[in-house]
């Protein structure tokens, strides 16, 4: 069956998307990683790896300066006699006013007249090679299993956005605009896929760096890792403040990429009504307004975040000079080796790099999260009103339908359908006319539980329709609205879709009886003819014809049609009357009709103003009582009353 779509004015008017109320970044964060914990042993393994990875390039330095000391102490000991011990050649040094040289040689551990041990640097530069070997096997071991929880992350959880909008209620459709609901589940699920691949690893690499540089600093220089940590205060106060100032941009930028889409959306799908109507300036305009606000946004996220990586690059390279200056004077002094200076520089540089990839990795992170946070609007969306525990079901399956004092409205302020009360005997055919916003479609919407009632209840075959499942209510129902509504594949796929178990036989019969075989007939392949979502291919009445038929297939108990004739022409509309004729038997129908020629033969004709019946009987009846019915048909058949 089709889709619900339009309700006509009865319904709440179609707005924007709802304003966006940005959340902390925290709580997202933290739900994300409940999703990321899906992977439990695989996020261990991850974090395991990288753990190893950085104690190996921690230590590495350390090393490769212990090899620096075993150069610098074989070229000092070459320089100073053969023959004797350390402590004399530093009393020779002392001796010749040389006491700054003669402190050094004495930190040192050297032999005089001995040179470099080649053997050994090379033993410390394969030990260094090594860890660096397994620190790169452990980091691509952590990327190959991240990438493996990344996608399976998403895929569960587009998996999750995909059953929750099956669960949504029709007024949360009717609520947004489809343009930036498409974007949610598109654009923002590929953005938070982008940001979790490029982050997470880099980000817990970078933290543990920090960690493991930060231990291997303070063991060389408790003052030298004391100058080096002010960094990290102020780099954190740079990264929180700009952070603060770029996330209400980066939720306007992807708010903005929402409401474009949908205004390309809807400029796409009413392309011939615009060009019709010499519109296509102001369409031009609109989203060049649309598409000026998304470039303002994204412009100033992208600006205010980015200052984040050059600031604490220049607090790096301010932390650079003072630990080099301040670290050639302990070693002038004697307190420290070169091979200890040499590591801590390189200490020093490694632990500003993986801080400035944090405040790098914020830019990502905050675009991420607030694509996060547009998919969590969806998923925390409430849903519709759950099955009963217990359900009902009619123990016959006659389609009796009765109305018994049912209000309902679209929004509480607003009246709609108030204390409605309708029978619909089985077999029998329902016509229901009223001028546009009268409740004429809301009343089979309500039939379907698309929306509950307010107030008083509707009865299938004598049971509650709220007391039974929406699957076993909807499965005694075919519905066929005004919009066709097909999707790609073939016309037979297209039919079959209303009874997938159906026979190419019943399929078939459903088409005749629909007057769907003879233009199928004339296509080059027949039922394998493949037709797109749009229907291209088909005319909008056979278009019709072919959703008819999905309905005639299904076999209901219940048959809405819903202006389902009014895109064919006169004479195809009176073949569907006669094949309605042969169809109904057994089946009760509610027809919604504006071309009151299309509900002559009903058995109860409704007439509806204002959410209220004003009128019921048969064709004859109602035109003799001259009421509303009649004001009607004379306005369609008749001319107006005074003419």
């Amino acid at each position: 069956m089709t889709g619900p779509r339009g309700r006509g004015a009865g319904g709440p008017m179609m707005g924007g998307p709802p304003v966006e109320k940005a959340k902390s970044f925290g709580p997202s964060i933290k739900r994300l990683l409940r999703l990321l914990l899906r992977y439990r042993l695989a996020m261990v393994v991850v974090v395991a790896a990288i753990v190893g990875s950085v104690i190996a390039t921690s230590v590495a330095p350390r090393i490769l300066g212990h090899a620096t000391d075993l150069i610098f102490n074989g070229v000092i000991g070459a320089r100073l006699p053969a023959g004797i011990s350390k402590a004399q050649a530093v009393e020779g040094l002392r001796a010749r006013g040389q006491g700054t040289f003669a402190d050094m040689v004495a930190s040192m551990n050297l032999t005089p007249g001995v040179g470099v041990d080649f053997s050994a640097v090379a033993r410390v530069l394969g030990i260094v090679l090594a860890l660096y070997l397994a620190a790169s096997l452990l980091a691509w071991l952590a990327s190959y299993l991240l990438n493996i929880v990344v996608v399976g992350t998403i895929t569960r959880l587009r998996a999750d956005v995909e059953n929750k909008i099956h669960r949504l209620p029709l007024r949360y459709y009717d609520e947004q605009q489809r343009g930036d609901l498409l974007s949610r589940v598109t654009n923002d699920l590929d953005n938070l896929s982008q940001t979790l691949q490029q982050t997470i690893s880099q980000f817990l690499n970078s933290v543990l760096t920090v960690i493991g540089i930060l231990v291997m600093m303070v063991w060389i220089s408790p003052l030298l890792s004391l100058i080096a940590l002010l960094t990290i205060p102020a780099a954190g106060i740079a990264t929180a403040l700009i952070a603060k100032r770029s996330k209400p941009h980066f939720l306007a930028q992807w708010s903005s990429t929402g409401k474009l889409n949908g205004q390309i959306e809807e400029a796409f799908t009413g392309h011939e009504l615009v060009t019709v109507f010499g519109r296509q300036r102001q369409t031009v305009e609109a989203f060049d307004e649309r598409n000026e606000k998304l470039y303002d946004a994204s412009w100033r996220a992208q600006f205010i975040s980015g200052m984040v990586m050059p600031a604490i690059t220049f607090l790096g390279n301010v932390n650079y000079v003072v630990v080099a200056v301040v670290g050639g004077l302990r070693v002038a002094s004697g307190s420290l080796s070169l091979g200890e200076v040499q590591a801590f520089i390189q200490y020093s540089r490694q632990f500003t790099q993986p801080l400035t990839q944090i405040g790098a990795m914020f830019n990502l992170m905050q675009s991420g999260v607030a694509s996060a946070e547009r998919i969590f609007d969806i998923l925390d969306a409430e849903e519709e009103v759950t099955d009963p525990s217990a359900p009902d079901t009619p123990d016959v399956d006659d389609g009796r339908i009765e109305f018994s004092n049912v209000s309902f409205r679209y929004t509480d302020d607003v009246p709609l359908i108030e204390e409605l009360s309708l029978l619909a005997q089985p077999g029998h055919l329902v016509a229901i006319v009223g001028p546009t916003g009268a409740g004429k479609t809301t009343l089979v919407n309500l039939i379907m539980r698309f929306y509950d009632v307010d107030e008083g209840s509707i009865t299938l075959d004598g049971v509650d329709t709220r007391a039974m499942t929406r699957r076993d209510l909807r499965s005694r129902t075919g519905m066929v609205l005004q919009d066709s509504w097909l999707f790609g594949g073939t016309i037979f796929d297209n039919i079959a879709y209303g009874n997938p178990t159906a026979t190419r036989d019943e399929v078939m019969a459903a088409a005749r009886a629909s007057h769907v075989d003879h233009f199928v007939r004339t296509l080059p392949d027949g039922y394998d003819t493949v037709i797109d979502e749009e229907g291209g291919g088909v005319s909008a009445g056979e278009r019709q014809l072919i959703t008819i038929a999905r309905a005639f297939l299904a076999k209901p108990t219940i048959l809405i049609l819903d202006e389902a004739t009014s895109s064919v022409d006169t004479r195809t509309e009176l073949l569907i009357q006669q094949a309605m004729a042969t169809l109904r038997t057994d089946r009760t129908s509610f027809v919604i009709a504006h071309r009151l020629s299309t509900i002559r033969d009903a058995d109860t004709i409704v007439v509806m103003e204002h959410g209220r019946i004003v009128e019921q009987g048969t064709h004859d009846e109602l035109l003799a009582a001259k009421g509303a019915y009649y004001r009607l048909y004379q306005s369609q058949f008749a001319g107006a009353l005074d003419a």
